[in-house]
Parts: structure tokens; C-alpha cells; sequence
């Protein structure tokens, strides 16, 4: 009896239409992490290469594109800690700044909170401009700060999965996460948002 590979609701990847279906999408994705092109090209012509040598290991419980970007992900943490490899990793102390987050949850004080933007953010053309100021606003981040807000926030990544793979403490991760929302948050005030 043959082994069934596929879940009787996925169907059988066809990586002769991945190009068509996914490079775009794949591309977009990558660029918006790494803000350079060639390497966003690299990555996904490496993602293609990779999902083919472990086709055989796709069970179908996600979508192509789901387990593509998966791949893509992972392509993209290892481009987050060679940048990051030769940065002094240095211990960041805590300082003043933390006293705008509540200590135990790491959330604005009720004072220091961001004030509502004020637009109608159902606005497609609003959503598109707000967009390209902040990743205007990311790209001014220091690289290991870039990386770790990109990971926690773009890609949802878990805290512990980036402290380890980032080589980061959990107490520098944090300080570093609170830095990276101070220093967006004056960047987007100062865009006049």
C-alpha cells in the first residue's frame, strides 16, 4: 500500500507554477524586510531551490504559498543574524525611556500613549502613505533593532525563537523592542502623523 503525501483536502504542489503563482508575492515580502532588491531576488530563487529538495517532505497542511513563506522566513532570519553576527552584542541597559511602558506587560502608560492618528484608515490611498512612512521610519532603525522589531511585529515571530536564534537576551530583547517603538513613534510624529 502506497504512503498517501498529501492530506486528502490539500492538493499536490506544482513547482512549475510557483514562479507565476508566488515569486511576486515572495519578492514583496522579502524586499519589505531587507530593503534590498538583489538580495530579495536571491532569497526567493533560494526558496524555490529549497522547497524543491524537501517537496517530497510537504504534507499539505498549509497552503503552497504558506509553506513557501515559511521557507522564505527562515532564508530571512539567517540574513538577520549574519547582519547582526558582527555587532558588538553588548548588554543595552534599561534606561530612562522604559519608564513610558507599564513594567509588567511591557504596554504604554495610559500618558505616554501614542495619540490616534485621526484618519480613516478604510482609506486605501491613507493606508498605502501611512505604510510607506513606516517602513521609512523602520529602515532608520539600527540593524539589530530593525531585525528584531521586523521578526516580533512583521512577522510575528515567537520572543524566544528571536533571543535564540538572534542571540539576545530576554531582558536586552525587550529593551530593544522598547527603544525601537520610542524611536518609531517620534519618527512618525515627526512625519507629521
Amino acid at each position: 500500500m502506497k504512503k498517501k503525501l498529501f492530506q486528502s483536502a490539500a492538493v499536490a504542489p506544482d513547482p512549475r507554477q510557483w514562479v507565476g503563482r508566488y515569486a511576486d508575492y515572495l519578492y514583496s515580502y522579502a524586499v519589505s524586510r531587507l530593503e534590498d532588491e538583489e538580495q530579495a531576488r536571491d532569497l526567493v530563487q533560494e526558496t524555490f531551490l529549497a522547497a524543491l529538495e524537501k517537496l517530497a517532505d510537504f504534507r499539505g497542511a498549509s497552503s503552497e504559498r504558506t509553506w513557501l513563506t515559511a521557507i522564505l522566513k527562515y532564508k530571512i532570519i539567517e540574513v538577520y543574524r549574519k547582519r547582526n553576527s558582527g555587532l558588538l552584542m553588548q548588554r543595552v541597559d534599561q534606561g530612562p525611556e522604559l519608564e513610558f511602558f507599564e513594567a509588567d506587560n511591557g504596554h504604554w502608560k495610559e500618558e505616554f500613549a501614542p495619540r490616534p492618528f485621526g484618519a480613516e484608515m478604510a482609506d486605501p490611498t491613507l493606508r498605502r502613505e501611512l505604510a510607506a512612512i513606516l517602513q521609512r521610519c523602520i529602515q532608520r532603525l539600527p540593524a539589530l533593532w530593525r531585525s528584531i522589531f521586523s521578526l516580533k511585529h512583521l512577522d510575528d515571530v515567537a520572543t524566544e525563537d528571536i533571543c535564540r536564534d538572534l542571540k539576545v537576551s530576554p531582558a536586552n530583547f525587550w529593551v530593544i523592542i522598547h527603544r525601537a517603538k520610542l524611536n518609531l513613534r517620534a519618527c512618525l510624529q515627526k512625519e507629521g502623523l
